[in-house]
C-alpha cells in the first residue's frame, strides 16, 4: 500500500510540514472512537515524527480517565 507520486516515485515524507495541533487532536478523537478514515489514517503515518499524536493521545486519555472518575464520583456522592 504505497501512494506513488505522479513521477512514479514514493511520497518524500521529509518536505511534508508537520501536522498541525487540531490536526493531531482530530486524528487522535476519530482514532480512539474508532472512527477514523483510512486516508486520514495513512496520512498520519507519513507526516513524519510519532511523537505529537503520542503526546496528543496520552493527554487525551488522562482527560478522559479523569472525566470518568468525576462523574463516577458526582453519581456516587448522589446517592
Amino acid at each position: 500500500m504505497t501512494d506513488h507520486n505522479k513521477n512514479g516515485n514514493a511520497p518524500d515524507t521529509q518536505n511534508r510540514k508537520p501536522p498541525g495541533l487540531l490536526k493531531v487532536f482530530q486524528s487522535v478523537l476519530a482514532g480512539a472512537l474508532g472512527v477514523q478514515s483510512s486516508k486520514r489514517h495513512e496520512e498520519d503515518f507519513t507526516s513524519g515524527s510519532p511523537w505529537p499524536y503520542i503526546i496528543v493521545g496520552i493527554v487525551f486519555t488522562a482527560g478522559f480517565v479523569v472525566t470518568l472518575m468525576l462523574i463516577v464520583k458526582w453519581v456516587l456522592s448522589g446517592s
